[in-house]
């Protein structure tokens, strides 16, 4: 699934040192973040942030602009205007939430690995299951973190990954561990282990009470390619009709709140 080309791309970016940026940036506007290299000391390795929460970004970005080895080079609230400012500011690495309007994180690690492959990627999400982080690494993330982590913590696994390491937060690593030894069947039957990413993108929305519309706005598809993702989900779990998908979908979403 290409992430809309035309979806209205919201950043916040600091063009690199070396080279300002020759082209307008249009609806990207200057990051508050921005720290200068001090003489005789490395360059700082950079960091752009993807999250649809301002409050998150603004978070990360102020525990980074205390890091005398790390600088935030950009944001941004979704996928596409990440990928409109990824060959603009160069970053080193990407920090990248999994829900985030008009596409998925998924989506964009896909695009990324694809388009930009120097560039090391760190999920950042609210999920703390080992099936979601195997999700991600199988996108091609190099790291996944909770948000529910320490600052150090996330700070420790920005560096881990720069450093070339995969990184997995400390609450994941026995469920990763037990899923690679159980053959990856820790958990079999559920949502997360029956569904394709699209599949669960779709089935998380529901939960979340979203209608077919505002689902096909959010992820840039049509209403009749949602209709046929319920279908699909409908079949995988067992499920005979929309209102038993929509009640499945919302027990799993409190489970994850811990409801």
């Amino acid at each position: 699934m290409a992430i809309p080309a035309n979806a209205p791309s919201r950043a916040s970016v600091v063009p690199p040192r070396s080279a300002p940026c020759a082209a307008p940036l249009g609806s990207f506007i200057p990051s508050r973040v921005k720290t200068e290299a001090q003489p005789g000391r490395q360059a700082r390795r950079r960091i752009f942030f993807v999250d649809d929460h301002p409050l998150v970004r603004e978070w990360l970005a102020s525990m980074v602009a205390l890091e005398p080895d790390l600088e935030v080079c950009g944001q941004a609230e979704d996928a596409a205007a990440a990928l409109d400012a990824a060959p603009r500011v160069r970053p080193d690495l990407m920090v990248v939430d999994l829900s985030l309007p008009r596409g998925s994180g998924l989506d964009l690690i896909k695009h990324m690995r694809a388009q930009h492959p120097d560039v090391r990627l760190l999920v950042l999400s609210m999920h703390d299951e080992a099936s979601v982080a195997e999700r991600a690494f199988r996108a091609g993330a190099h790291g996944y973190a909770v948000k529910r982590e320490s600052g150090p913590r996330i700070i420790d696994g920005i560096r881990t990954v720069l450093d070339g390491k995969f990184y997995a937060s400390p609450s994941l690593t026995a469920q990763l561990a037990g899923r690679l030894f159980s053959g990856g069947a820790g958990r079999g039957g559920s949502p997360e282990e029956l569904l394709s990413d699209r599949e669960m993108e779709v089935f998380r929305l529901r939960g979340q009470g979203f209608s077919a519309k505002e689902i096909a706005d959010r992820l840039g598809v049509s209403v009749k390619t949602v209709g046929s993702y319920d279908a699909r989900i409908k079949e995988k779990l067992g499920l005979s009709d929309a209102g038993e998908l929509m009640r499945e979908a919302v027990l799993w979403q409190d489970r994850q709140r811990g409801l």
